[in-house]
């Protein structure tokens, strides 16, 4: 999931520097989004393995 967000963040940037502004905002959007799926999923997953006790990494 990380991975797709830093896609579309150079795609954004990518657009955004050609001046396709729409297509620029678009991608910029969907990045914020994976990235905060991305983040709260993260967060879960280190909340529960300290739950149970575990390492997870």
């Amino acid at each position: 999931m990380l991975k797709w967000a830093l896609i579309f963040f150079v795609v954004s940037l990518v657009a955004g520097a050609l001046g396709f502004s729409g297509v620029a905002s678009g991608a910029r959007r969907i990045a914020q989004i994976l990235f905060g799926l991305f983040l709260a999923i993260a967060i879960v997953v280190v909340v529960i393995a300290f739950a149970i006790g575990q390492a997870v990494f």
